[in-house]
């Protein structure tokens, strides 16, 4: 085993000894700088990849303070007034925080404003509001009493968010607020282009410059006290200008409109099912995106330096599983592994010479302070994360913050040691291998592939009571023996792909993960019953197919078996409760956790196995339909009991009960992944205590294997 290599740390100025030593305790061969912190020469001078953080959009404000019509922009949505009689005013400043936000009065607000009645949907004749631009309020006339009015307006976007929350995280005091700068306007263009050349020129010693990121920032705005007030890790407002907006009326044929990006208040969440607009929308900016992060890129490569990407801050545009994003040529993507679905987020990327995983915890006062242990945060992010890594592994793994703070806590550096010494020794195992496979889902909602491995997230892998049920179900496959792969609704109503062995709808109805109004076609309804019928699987979770239509909440309920009661029939009785005591899905089930969970899910009929309802609920159901299976399940939180429940859910949707018992063990915190194409097999224990396990191996083989906290054990095979 190798013990240097494939490990980036952080460090800062006037570190250099302890530097030295934590390099080579844990075999780093990578230094990077952080946000607030920089290498100086001394660092600079060693034998290692230095990486340099890159800011192309803000750390500039030198610049910016001479174009400061060029800064970001992003359309935002008053609060909104009822009206008392004809006349009201909105102050439209109203719950947003004036250090980050001013209003664009330099493009008339007549003509890129919006007054909406809120209560009708209706726009308000521009003829009948005016504003007045030093109370930051518009007063409108005409109206009708007892209505809702809202302003939908432009702002300049003066302080860049994640400088922001980084400031008032670390105190940053009187540091001066990045202003972010637009890419779309030529004095930013021109400048971007320049101090790059120079920049690159000026820093001979920087072998990878780390872009974080490019040019626009995922959504995120502030309340009036400074508080975090929207944020969307996916969220396109950020790129908005009248140049933006007259640019896709060229490209794309029609003009947008403010309601296009605030979106009645919910500016286009990754969970709301996306109109056509904004699809269109992301695929111009995308393709602009690309095109010039290329050619910042190709300005890297020319200085003989590498380019990576930070996958997160200045992101948007650039997403990996998009159609544009080969085009930029960058070198690699880092991005933060918050968990196993992270890390498939990361390692799965393509078009990339390599991939790296910034672990946790961040180096940061947050974590690493007196009272705190970082180790166990450490000790629970690596564990979660090794089990998608042995399914498709980062190429790299790194941390960040500051070096100084970590080294005060010697067990979490000699933990971190341990951690870089496994990762290398599996890395150098499996790095080109591929792991034993039993069956290939397909997930689908209505985003499909452009967001793999990025379902049911907020911010980034961030918990939230709504999404918790479902977040399981990726952070359960992420380190499963099967492969995953994502697919939009059009796309499955095209034809499924004869590979595909299970397919899996899952969220709350008419979200962009159970679809909406997708089930409205007949015929992405008829494809799905005609494939189950010639025996393909079907796995539901929460709310699958919902939307109230033609007597059915749930448009696949005659092939789930089950249905939600809305209130509409509940004069229809339903005498179907008896729960099945024993099945292969919930043979090692002591207890169930389905999260939130549903209520008021009913069987259709006696054929629906009920393998667990809870106060008159159905929560866990099987039926069979044609030749093939279905399970309903109404929320699946990640635990490992949970993760064995799906994997043999889908083994018996998918009718291959028989071939669960390949590479399978009966302890869901020990699991088993084997390597056809070297002969070896790995049995890992996922869980901080030690465990006893019955492995199931092949051609009938089993075995006890007796695991220490964490372990995580190599053996050959023949196969």
């Amino acid at each position: 085993m190798t013990n240097k290599g494939r490990v980036t740390i952080p460090s800062e100025g006037n570190y250099l000894e302890e530097t030295k030593r934590l390099m080579k305790l844990w075999g780093a061969d990578a230094i990077r700088d952080s946000d607030g912190t920089k290498l100086d020469e001394g660092l600079k001078q060693l034998k290692a990849k230095i990486y340099t953080t890159y800011f192309v959009a803000r750390g500039h404000n030198e610049f910016i303070q001479e174009h400061l019509e060029e800064v970001q922009q992003l359309y935002l949505l008053s609060e909104r007034v009822t009206a008392t009689d004809a006349t009201v005013t909105i102050p439209f400043l109203n719950g947003f925080f004036e250090e980050q936000i001013k209003p664009n009065y330099d493009d008339d607000p007549k003509h890129f404003w919006e007054v909406r009645d809120r209560t009708t949907g209706e726009v308000v004749p521009a003829a009948d509001w005016h504003y007045e631009a030093a109370a930051n309020q518009v007063i409108v006339q005409n109206i009708t009493a007892f209505h809702e009015y809202t302003v939908s307006f432009l702002a300049y976007m003066i302080w860049d968010p994640t400088q922001m929350y980084n400031h008032i995280t670390n105190d940053w005091g009187d540091k001066p607020h990045d202003i972010p700068f637009d890419v779309r306007k030529d004095f930013s263009k021109g400048y971007m282009a320049e101090f790059l050349k120079n920049w690159l020129a000026e820093n001979p010693d920087t072998d990878v410059v780390r872009f974080t990121t490019f040019f626009y920032h995922f959504t995120l705005f502030f309340n009036q006290l400074g508080k975090e007030k929207f944020v969307d890790w996916f969220g396109y407002g950020g790129t908005v200008s009248v140049d933006a907006l007259q640019e896709f009326e060229k490209a794309k044929g029609y003009a947008l409109t403010p309601e296009d990006f605030v979106d009645e208040g919910y500016y286009n969440s990754t969970f709301r099912t996306p109109s056509q607009a904004y699809l269109d929308y992301i695929d111009f900016i995308q393709k602009f995106v690309a095109e010039e992060a290329k050619a910042l890129v190709d300005l890297t490569h020319e200085s003989g330096k590498e380019a990576m990407m930070f996958l997160g801050d200045n992101w948007i545009g650039t997403e990996p599983y998009g159609k544009y994003f080969k085009d930029i040529g960058i070198d690699a993507v880092v991005g933060s592994v918050g968990n196993g679905t992270t890390l498939r987020l990361i390692s799965e990327i393509p078009h990339v010479k390599y991939t790296e995983g910034r672990f946790l915890p961040y180096f940061f006062p947050d974590v690493f302070k007196e009272g705190n242990d970082p180790t166990a945060e450490a000790r629970e992010n690596w564990l979660t994360a090794r089990r998608a890594i042995l399914r498709k592994p980062v190429d790299r793994i790194g941390y960040g913050g500051y070096l100084s703070l970590a080294n005060q806590f010697p067990d979490f550096v000699e933990y971190i040691a341990e951690v870089a010494d496994e990762f290398r020794d599996l890395y150098e195992k499996i790095k080109d291998v591929a792991p034993y496979t039993g069956l290939k889902i397909g997930i689908v909602n209505a985003w499909g592939k452009l967001r793999s491995w990025q379902t049911h997230m907020v911010a980034h892998a961030l918990w939230y009571q709504q999404i918790y049920s479902y977040n399981g179900i990726l952070e359960a496959l992420s380190g499963q023996k099967v492969a995953v792969e994502f697919f939009t609704f059009d796309e499955i109503k095209a034809g499924i792909p004869e590979d595909i062995d299970v397919l899996i709808n899952a969220g709350d109805g008419y979200t962009a993960y159970s679809g909406g109004a997708a089930w409205e076609d007949p015929e992405l309804i008829q494809t799905i019953f005609s494939w189950v019928n010639q025996g393909g699987g079907f796995i539901g979770v929460g709310e699958p197919s919902a939307f109230q239509k033609n007597g059915r909440y749930f448009q696949l309920a005659s092939l789930l078996g089950v249905e939600k009661e809305q209130g509409f029939s509940l004069s229809t009785d339903k005498y179907f409760h008896e729960e099945q005591p024993e099945h292969f899905i919930t043979k090692h089930c002591q207890s169930f956790d389905f999260g939130e969970g549903q209520k008021n899910i009913f069987s259709l009929h006696t054929e629906t196995e009920i393998l667990n309802i809870q106060e008159g609920s159905v929560q866990l159901a099987a039926n069979q339909f044609g030749r093939g299976r279905s399970v309903y399940i109404s929320g699946l939180p990640y635990s490992p009991e949970n993760s064995d429940l799906l994997l043999r859910a889908l083994f018996y949707a998918a009718g291959q009960e028989d071939r669960l018992n390949e590479w399978y063990s009966e302890n869901p915190n020990v699991e088993v992944h084997a390597y056809p194409g070297i002969q070896k097999y790995v049995v890992v224990n996922n869980h901080n205590q030690a465990e006893t396990a019955l492995v199931y191996l092949i051609g009938g083989k089993h075995e006890v294997f007796e695991l220490k906290p964490g372990e995580i054990i190599w053996r050959d095979y023949d196969g």
